[in-house]
């Protein structure tokens, strides 16, 4: 599973050929969550509120890359890093 970014502990991840709807996978510690690209909504597991917020702000900047790396992980293709948060 290709780390796509990491800040603040977190690590964001995407499978490659992964179901549908378009989503990313975010690590802090031993929480997990599946997280969904186009409304940054939480699908499946859980984040601490501050870890869950700052994914968020991540989605919002980032959902347009987001949005490209899930196209190039549905293809097969290698992945692009995202910024992290500053």
């Amino acid at each position: 599973m290709p780390r796509i970014s990491a800040f603040y502990g977190i690590v964001i991840t995407m499978y490659y050929a992964d179901h549908s709807p378009p989503h990313f996978h975010a690590r802090y510690g031993e929480f997990q969550a599946q997280i969904e690209i186009s409304s940054g909504r939480i699908l499946n597991g859980h984040l601490p509120n501050r870890a869950a917020q700052l994914v968020d702000e991540w989605c919002q900047l980032h959902r347009g890359e987001l949005a490209a790396d899930w196209d190039l992980a549905i293809a097969e293709r290698p992945l692009v890093r995202i910024d992290p948060l500053p």
